[in-house]
């Protein structure tokens, strides 16, 4: 597959623009990363994000921080389902921006934002796979061919993994892997004892801590039962919310854990959730490339995952440990492993060296742009 052309940069006083389409810009990890690419735009960059669903107002709403790049966000509005007319509505939105760049996240971007590119004539297309489950469906596979022969972009893989499932599906390609990246100057080690103070957690417990969405996928249920065999001396604390707040709450009070584990909700203070801990935990039976141990190994806490997506390619080789989906006596284990050996290692230098957000913006800027 043929690349896009390199654009020239100088210092003429030009400003390129590049715009990313998603499916629908609300809190997760994919969305998180877009809008970080959105921060690290230098002076002669103005970056813009299309959200195929959804409308301004209510995604401020659930996500506050957008409110302060208002003016560089678009909402489709897009029903569910195939929607034609989208993809007029998108061409048109292209002809008035004039982007040198489009970058496209998951297929269903890939299809609107990338063909929408490649007929508004945009010079450069970048499309990035953040995870390979949905290819596991043969009609989805025809339909991301389809459209990546249409669309031409420049493949960019967010692990290892998804470049080895995207060679084999798709042979005539050639992915980049750049792996998704975090704020290493927001996400820091820092007291302790001051940031329970400031979420209201207990000072003299050993913590496990888990962020997400409280849904089925994010499994926080298995953690719960997990940490019911621990010694009473650990606590868990879980930020996030979702359809399954009751439903765990109650588990926690059957398994006579309710006093040892705290439900935060949706948490702002990203940073002092994971200073607060002593151990960070991602139970999940499904993941792309989660961007939460990054965050937490930033701020020096280790972290066990299970071993889905590419979920591994984010731990730290020394500190962290890995464990199998769905599978309590093995999760029981594993923390006990992490546990034990959580003072003697530096998680934050991997992601330093290897996950920054910085090194992940300029490896994307590489891509299209001459120094």
């Amino acid at each position: 597959m043929a690349s896009s052309p390199l654009i020239p940069k100088h210092n003429s006083g030009t400003t390129y623009k590049v715009v990313h389409v998603v499916q629908h810009l609300a809190p997760g990890g994919l969305e998180t990363m877009v809008l970080e690419l959105l921060k690290q735009a230098k002076d002669d960059e103005r970056v813009f994000i299309i959200s195929l669903e959804g409308e301004l107002e209510q995604a401020i709403k659930h996500w506050p921080q957008l409110i302060k790049y208002r003016s560089h966000l678009f909402f489709l509005g897009k029903k569910p389902g195939s929607q034609v007319t989208l993809l007029r509505v998108m061409y048109r939105l292209l002809k008035v921006l004039k982007p040198q760049v489009v970058h496209t996240h998951h297929i269903g971007p890939l299809i609107y934002g990338g063909i929408a590119a490649r007929l508004s004539r945009v010079p450069a297309r970048i499309h990035t796979e953040h995870d390979m489950w949905h290819l596991t469906d043969a009609k989805r596979q025809k339909v991301e061919n389809l459209a990546l022969k249409l669309v031409n972009p420049i493949l960019v893989a967010d692990a290892q993994k998804v470049q080895q499932q995207l060679s084999q599906l798709f042979p005539y390609t050639t992915p980049t892997v750049i792996k998704n990246g975090v704020d290493c100057n927001r996400f820091v080690p820092a007291n302790q004892a001051g940031a329970r103070r400031i979420l209201g957690l207990p000072a003299k417990v050993t913590l496990i801590g888990t962020a997400g969405r409280l849904e089925p996928v994010k499994a926080q249920a298995t953690l719960i039962k997990a940490v019911a065999r621990l010694s009473n001396d650990i606590h868990l604390t879980i930020a996030g919310i979702g359809s399954l707040e009751q439903e765990l709450k109650d588990l926690a009070t059957a398994l006579k854990v309710g006093d040892r584990v705290h439900f935060l909700g949706l948490v702002n203070d990203m940073p002092s959730f994971y200073q607060s801990l002593d151990l960070f935990c991602l139970p999940s039976v499904c993941e792309g490339f989660p961007l939460s141990p990054l965050e937490a190994q930033a701020c020096n806490i280790p972290v066990v995952v299970t071993d889905v997506g590419a979920a591994k390619e984010t731990l730290c080789p020394l500190s962290g440990v890995t464990t199998k989906s769905n599978r309590v006596f093995s999760l029981v284990q594993a923390l006990e492993n992490a546990l034990k050996t959580r003072h003697l290692f530096c998680p934050r230098d991997f992601v330093v060296e290897n996950n920054d957000v910085r090194s992940m913006s300029e490896a994307y800027r590489s891509l299209v742009f001459k120094a």
